[in-house]
């Protein structure tokens, strides 16, 4: 178990190399920050002094190794927007992109295994019927589209819930979250709930496939056979199993849901990495746009180790190590 973790890690750091050179050759490669960040009657000489400034001057092989190096160390550089370090512009922004994403993957896994369970066990009922249909429609809707027509509905219409923004926060050991109050709940249930509806939809059909599918082992025919109770049955036997799909799944889709919040984030103003990373591509603000970048990459390199880790502990049969 310990060589594979190590294992896993070292082909991790290979990916993010991998990664930074490919995002760093592209987006340095394409316009010029310092035609936005200038003001457009600087004339020559002031041009190339915010040019030097900014380290742009030097070649892009240099420039490379020098943001290699101050990676290293946990610097990715300083905001040309804002003149700050870009680290510390989205670790500040972290936290309320982790709420929405994290608020997203609890509506999609909690009701869509209940309601994929019921499907495959119910297939041919109206109510199984329905959840599929109800599914197929998750997965054909733009999120943008979502995201106005629950502003329109819930917001102009209604009038029960705010159009954008993240509400008050609290400090919960040290990380500001705005669930922990009434009107933060208030603002995080629409973007949460647009944000999930593309995952909703995928673990009910995943719920619904690996459930029939449990049902058609000889481990329940048997278990059945033995005189176990259905809730039984379904609760540890098939529900054990039918996890295992789902984890897998669920776990890369997490990272995705944190790299693709961007929609989102910008459809109801939700003060994330997504808006940050929007607003840093406006003003081709460099630094930002690469660190965010290897901060989801780092984020998925993690959260597929953990994947692996916990569909072993799911399903013993899955062996980490030279098997893997």
């Amino acid at each position: 178990m310990l060589s594979y973790i190590v294992r896993r890690v070292l082909q991790g750091f290979a990916v993010l190399a991998a990664m930074s050179l490919l995002v760093f050759a592209g987006v340095y490669a394409i316009g010029n920050p310092v035609d936005i960040l200038v003001n457009p009657h600087a004339d020559q000489r002031e041009i190339a002094r915010a040019t030097a400034a900014l380290g742009l001057d030097r070649p892009l092989v240099e420039q490379y190794f020098a943001f290699i190096r101050n990676a290293a160390s946990g610097n990715l550089g300083l905001s040309f927007a804002f003149n700050v370090p870009a680290i510390g512009l989205i670790l500040e922004r972290m936290p309320a992109t982790l709420e929405l994403a994290i608020a997203a993957m609890l509506i999609a896994v909690l009701l869509g295994v209940p309601l994929g369970l019921w499907a495959g066990l119910k297939p041919d009922s109206a109510s199984g019927k329905t959840i599929m249909a109800a599914s197929i429609l998750g997965f054909s809707l733009p999120t943008f589209w979502v995201g106005l027509m629950l502003i329109m509905v819930f917001s102009v219409w209604l009038g029960v819930l705010p159009t954008s923004g993240r509400g008050p926060t609290s400090d919960l050991l040290g990380v500001p979250v705005s669930f922990l109050s009434l009107e933060g709940l208030r603002h995080l249930v629409l973007p949460a709930a647009n944000l999930a509806l593309f995952n909703l939809a995928l673990v009910i059909r995943l719920a619904r496939t690996a459930t029939r599918e449990a049902l058609q082992q000889d481990y329940v025919r048997f278990a059945r056979a033995k005189g176990l109770t259905e809730r039984r049955v379904v609760g540890v036997h098939v529900l054990k199993n039918a996890l295992v799909p789902i984890v897998t799944v669920t776990g890369v889709e997490f990272g995705s849901v944190i790299a693709f919040a961007v929609v989102t984030e910008s459809i109801f103003a939700w003060p994330g990495m997504g808006k940050l990373l929007i607003d840093s591509i406006n003003v081709l603000d460099r630094p930002v746009i690469v660190g965010y970048l290897c901060i989801v990459v780092t984020f998925f390199v993690a959260i597929n180790l953990l994947v692996d880790l916990a569909c072993s502990w799911l399903d013993p049969r899955i062996r980490l190590g030279e098997e893997a």
